[in-house]
């Protein structure tokens, strides 16, 4: 709340203005986390016809992974994983949906919003005339 008010006032009440100011300093405060280890996470899977993409998305803490924004992330993630691509480097710099940034940067959004660095660490594809996905332990 403090931020979104000093965020107003620095932008003389300018909601665009103090959107952006806000996303700025996210992104500042993104930036100082990326150092910290990012250990612990989820693991999401997307199922299509006769293939699946599996992501691991990493956080700094186990509660962080049962953090329905995070939880959601990782599954947005795994979805643009299948539909796109699964290789790691491509996959970062693919287009997240509704937001006009990539997923690269969606990540670093949700660090500067959650509070803990995250990391994209793996992309498989697996493909088959019959997937059934399973996580042991599955969040949510």
């Amino acid at each position: 709340m403090m931020d979104c008010k000093k965020a107003l006032t620095e932008n003389a009440g300018d909601f665009e203005a103090a959107i952006d100011w806000l996303r700025t300093k996210g992104l500042a405060s993104a930036a100082k986390k990326t150092g910290r280890v990012a250990a612990e996470g989820l693991v999401a899977i997307a199922v299509g016809e006769n293939k699946a993409a599996v992501i691991e998305l990493n956080s700094e803490t186990d509660f962080v992974a049962k953090n329905e924004k995070f939880q959601l992330l990782a599954q947005n993630i795994a979805k643009i994983a299948l539909e796109k691509t699964s290789d790691l480097e491509d996959l970062k710099e693919a287009q997240y949906p509704g937001t006009g940034r990539n997923v690269a940067t969606e990540i670093a959004e949700s660090v500067g919003i959650i509070g803990e660095n995250m990391q994209l660490r793996r992309s498989a594809e697996i493909s088959g005339d019959v997937i059934v996905p399973y996580i042991h332990n599955a969040a949510g």
